[in-house]
Parts: C-alpha cells; structure tokens; sequence
C-alpha cells in the first residue's frame, strides 16, 4: 500500500470533519481533488474508509485505524521537522492546544508572549467546554491540554502551573457585602447560579460543597462564565466562578466577591498530555513557558 503524507493529512482533516468539503478547505485543494485523493487512499488500503448513513458520514473500522496511524506518522515527522529545525538554530512549527473555556482568561496572554519568543511557530487554539477537551484528548488530536479539573480515568501527564481559586460572588448592592468571614450556613437561604454539571469550575464546586455538607439551593446553571456574572449583576443570585473570570475591579461589573468561609476553593489549571506521548520541540517550549509564567 502506498500512501503520502498529502494524502494522510487530507485524511486526518476528513477524519476530523467528516466533511469532504471541510477537509478540501482546511487542506487547501479542491473537493474534486479531496475526493480523489480520498478514493485512491481507501483503495491502496483495500477496505470503505467511511461511509454515509443517513445524511451524515462516519468512519469504519479501517478509517479509525487509519487515523491513528496517520496521526501518529504525521506527529513523528512534525517532531522530527522541528529537531531539524532547531538544530540549524531555527524554531518554527505548529502547536495545537485544547483548552476549557475559562482558560480563555489568561491563555491568550501566554499564547502571546510565547510568540514574541518564538514568532515564526503557529498556532492551533481550540476553546471548548470540559467535555469537549476531554474527547480531544482522549482522541489525542492536539499537543497539549488545559484544565482544571483532568479526567480521572485517562492515564495522563500532569503539570499544574497555575492556581485557580473559586470565590463566591453577588451583585454589588448585595447586603453581606464587606461582611467578614460570613459562615456558609447563612448562604442556605439563598439562591445560586452555578456552571453547567460537567465543567471544571462546577466538579470542584460540587465536590467542595459536598465535602462541607452544604447543598446550596441552585436556581439556574448556565454554560459560560459572562452568563453567571450578567445573571448574579442583576441580583438572581449567588454565583462561584474562578478569579480569572473576573477583572481586577470586580465593582466594574456590578459584582463583590464575598468572604465566605471556606472560600476561596483552591485549585489548579494543569497542562496535560497523555502517558507515553512523545512531545514536539514546539510543545516541549511552551510547557516551559507555561511553568516559568505560572512562578512568575
């Protein structure tokens, strides 16, 4: 069977898409040329690389083998094209990173001084919800991966970088506002509005509160960080959401944090990757970069 590396990396854009016309575009070539390119691959394997049910295209057996096999070719000559490269003294190439949506904070001021240091490599950003990341990774389609709160059934490398406290916040006309050490308890009465179940941010609000023997009255859960502080601005309730979601004068946006006892709840934001993965010279960087920036 003979394949190239064009014919792999349309491949793997179609894997990803399902969507001939997606993966022509990401490639750069025609979707007569994709389709082509796709036959001749399904026929040097000598098996269907995906079929239609419905009006939806899946991949079969072959095809999934296929895409892993072609990820890891691709990945190996990617690593090898940037050793090169830093031998000759040269840093260039492609990072592609997954990251939950709270990430988005911070991540694009690392991204940026990361690319003032090396500006010549390329960036692939994906901001998803936790799930979404974790069927990334468990998929292993980027470099590396930011959360706060790694799947624990995935043997994984694990870097935490970075603190990532959880506070609770009310409007700023709110009555416990400037309250010192307000006990939890005094909270039962009132209403949250919390992350989605799922979330990093809600796994470690539930866990905590779990652990406190508290069960907070949850009035409404939304699906991103703007969407609770809007709702707790306009006094629909208490929300728990990472200091990075905040801005520096959290009155800004019609918002206090609140002294609760037991708040702020600690945690990390980890680079991960999974166990035995070799990284490029690029992500090998930008891990570096990450664990300098999260001292500094």
């Amino acid at each position: 069977m003979n394949a190239t590396f064009r014919q792999l990396r349309l491949f793997l854009a179609f894997a990803e898409h399902l969507s001939v016309t997606a993966a022509a575009r990401a490639c750069h070539v025609t979707q007569p040329t994709a389709s082509m390119q796709l036959r001749e691959l399904a026929d040097g394997v000598g098996m269907p690389l995906y079929e239609q049910v419905g009006k939806r295209l899946y991949l079969t057996a072959a095809g999934e083998a296929l895409a892993r096999t072609a990820r890891a070719m691709l990945d190996e000559w990617t690593a090898f094209e940037q050793h090169v490269d830093g031998i000759k003294g040269m840093t260039r190439g492609r990072l592609r990173l997954s990251v939950v949506s709270t990430a988005k904070y911070f991540v694009p001021r690392l991204l940026g001084s990361f690319c003032a240091a090396y500006p010549d490599i390329d960036i692939a950003l994906e901001v998803l919800n936790r799930d979404g990341v974790v069927r990334r990774l468990r998929d292993n389609l980027d470099d590396l991966y930011i959360m706060s709160m790694p799947p624990g059934d995935l043997e994984l490398e694990r870097h935490a970088f970075l603190s990532n406290p959880l506070d609770v916040i009310a409007s700023a006309s709110h009555p416990l506002i400037g309250r010192d050490r307000i006990a939890l308890a005094e909270l039962a009465p009132l209403r949250f509005i919390l992350r989605e179940k799922g979330s990093g941010t809600r796994l470690a609000c539930d866990n905590h509160f779990r652990a406190l023997g508290f069960r907070p009255d949850v009035r409404m859960e939304l699906g991103s960080n703007e969407a609770i502080k809007q709702a707790v601005a306009a006094s629909l309730g208490l929300g728990v959401i990472s200091r990075h979601a905040l801005e520096d004068r959290p009155a800004d946006e019609g918002l206090a944090v609140l002294q609760v006892e037991g708040f702020p709840v600690q945690s990390n934001w980890w680079t991960l990757y999974r166990k035995g993965k070799k990284l490029s010279p690029v992500a090998t960087a930008f891990l570096h970069h990450l664990e300098q920036a999260g001292q500094r």
